[in-house]
């Protein structure tokens, strides 16, 4: 199904040929006046440079050659050069009974799905999320269900941490605390155990307490640093510590995506890519990519065009230990030979950029990926407090993700408190409301700008917030809700009427924006598009709620239409809030 602002550059192309003009002039846009007009084509203007003509006699010129046209109500050529449009009300009727009949509302399914893979999440085991882990999270899982949503395979990786120093480090702190451990004995050759000898909750100790001590003793850094070396060497008990690290925080680490609605397909790891090291390391060294540069092993990756220093990428340590950048390169190698992706994108701090750059163009220039293979580096800011500076708990720490979720989780029961429910529906409801405050608080603005997290605006039921929108498709449930009650069927064959009212245009209006703002979102990998697009529907689908009768309409015809563009409303905005991985309750 066409987007409608296509539909309409069509019948704007006819009509400029038709006048003896470029049809590539021909744009339509959403109105950036729309008090003035739904729809407009600025191409007068820049035509009027070939044509040498006024753009108003062009713009004149359009509009008599659409002539008496069904799609519009109003078309006008408004000075300087614009091109004003209305559409007709039997028009754009006609458009959402047509997006009502779509099982995906009129969004076309790609006719060339790609394979994706999205990197994103961004945790290190022995670690716990924190707000920081926040905007990775829900940033990637919405790109994630809107390609998938279009129709593209998509991958979606967390690729954890799990091979650096501080794997060392914990492995060096337990090695003090229980020494008695067969892990530290090498000349053990039975089976190790299969419990842990740690919690999570050791780990979240040991290793800030390992980190603290290895930046105070030196000795005690060294000795982290071995047993780091000794682990990549296959120590074998310190391989079997490795694992039990993965096992325990991955368990935790799945606890919390899971309240965050944020669903991984692979739970891949820093230390998978390690296989496919030494093969392209020999590569880059046999290709003559890679040079010797004061004792390291380096690709250059600057360009004649670069307006900046960009250094080299560093692949070997000039004591041969490897980096992220090589990790990192041959994560790309292994992505390549599983999954053969069109796109790889990582969703990653904005501050990131420079490096992903080095990254992204040694991959290209050793010919470790291929130029039909698209590198996507979607940089997001940072998540403030009230302050301005990076979100931190009331002492200064940095606050754990799980505690957020509380305290917002506790802040919107608040709120709720008055409300005449069980305390089964009360918890289900207060979860989905505050995680919706939480990840609709954080989509809602551009990925790169950096925003502030204000707990008190989130968790608000007015404004563009997350608990506004859900109050919105609850509404619409229950307005269902009361149709069912009083019996009142509608047969399928009935139609969305022609609007009789402002309110009724405006909804049908919003609705009509979900096509395109799908495909952008997409091809922007941009969430907030989404969000403006179901803020926009949901403050008019209230306003022409509480402008009409609905349900209580005494004329039948009417009161069915509007149950019928009601629950469309409903539906777009499920699906639309679904593409935001939020789920709204039965009630609120």
């Amino acid at each position: 199904m066409k987007k409608i602002v296509d539909l309409l550059q069509e019948e704007i192309s006819k009509a400029f040929e038709k006048a003896g003009y470029d049809a590539k002039y021909a744009k339509v846009t959403v109105s950036n006046r729309p008090d003035l007009c739904q729809y407009q084509c600025n191409g007068a203007m820049p035509a009027a440079k070939e044509y040498h003509k006024a753009p108003i006699q062009i713009a004149g010129d359009i509009v008599e050659a659409v002539g008496d046209s069904s799609t519009f109500k109003e078309i006008a050529a408004q000075a300087p050069g614009f091109i004003n449009m209305v559409v007709s009300d039997e028009f754009i009727a006609d458009y959402i009974n047509k997006m009502n009949e779509s099982e995906t509302f009129g969004c076309d399914k790609t006719d060339e799905p790609k394979t994706i893979v999205i990197d994103y999440g961004g945790a290190n085991v022995a670690k716990p999320l924190h707000v920081g882990h926040l905007r990775s999270a829900v940033i990637g899982e919405s790109i994630k269900r809107t390609a998938r949503f279009l129709g593209h395979k998509v991958i979606g990786d967390v690729h954890l941490g799990d091979w650096g120093l501080q794997i060392g480090l914990i492995i060096t702190e337990l090695s003090k605390r229980k020494p008695e451990l067969v892990y530290f004995d090498e000349s053990y050759e039975g089976e190790y155990p299969k419990e842990a000898p740690f919690t999570m909750a050791d780990l979240e100790e040991i290793y800030p307490y390992a980190t603290g001590r290895s930046k105070e003793d030196p000795a005690y850094k060294e000795e982290a640093q071995q047993a780091t070396a000794e682990l990549q060497s296959g120590r074998k008990g310190y391989l079997a510590l490795w694992q039990h690290i993965i096992n325990v925080s991955v368990a935790d680490l799945r606890k919390i995506y899971t309240k965050l609605n944020v669903e991984f397909d692979l739970w891949k790891k820093e230390s998978d890519a390690q296989p496919y090291i030494p093969d392209m390391v020999q590569y880059m060294k046999d290709g003559g990519y890679a040079h010797i540069d004061d004792g390291a092993l380096v690709v250059d990756v600057k360009e004649e065009s670069d307006t900046k220093e960009i250094p080299p990428c560093m692949i070997l340590k000039s004591n041969g230990a490897t980096l992220y950048n090589t990790t990192d390169l041959a994560t790309i190698v292994e992505r390549r030979k599983l999954f053969d992706p069109d796109k790889i994108i990582y969703v990653v701090d904005k501050r990131q950029s420079l490096y992903f750059e080095q990254v992204f163009r040694c991959a290209r220039k050793t010919k470790i990926i291929g130029d039909d293979v698209d590198l996507i580096f979607v940089g997001f800011g940072t998540m403030n407090g009230k302050d301005g500076k990076p979100f931190k708990t009331r002492d200064g720490g940095v606050l754990r993700l799980e505690q957020l979720l509380k305290d917002v989780n506790d802040q919107v029961l608040e709120k709720m408190k008055d409300r005449d429910m069980d305390e089964a529906s009360m918890a289900d409801t207060a979860a989905k409301i505050s995680l919706a405050a939480i990840k609709y608080g954080d989509l809602s603005n551009q990925a790169s700008k950096d925003y502030v997290f204000d707990v008190d605006r989130f968790t608000s039921f007015e404004g563009n917030t997350g608990p506004y929108i859900l109050y919105t498709i609850v509404r619409t449930k229950s307005l269902l809700a009361k149709v069912a009650d009083n019996n009142i069927t509608i047969d399928d064959s009935v139609k969305i009427a022609a609007p009789d009212n402002k309110s009724e245009t405006d909804v049908m209006l919003a609705l009509s924006k979900w096509s395109e703002t799908v495909q952008a979102a997409y091809e922007e990998q941009a969430p907030h598009k989404i969000c403006q697009f179901v803020y926009e529907l949901s403050d008019a689908f209230n306003k022409f709620y509480h402008e009409n009768k609905i349900v209580t309409n005494e004329d039948a015809a009417v009161r069915e239409s509007y149950i019928k563009l009601s629950r469309l409303v409903g539906r777009v905005l499920e699906k639309a809030i679904d593409l935001l991985g939020l789920e709204a309750p039965e009630k609120m």
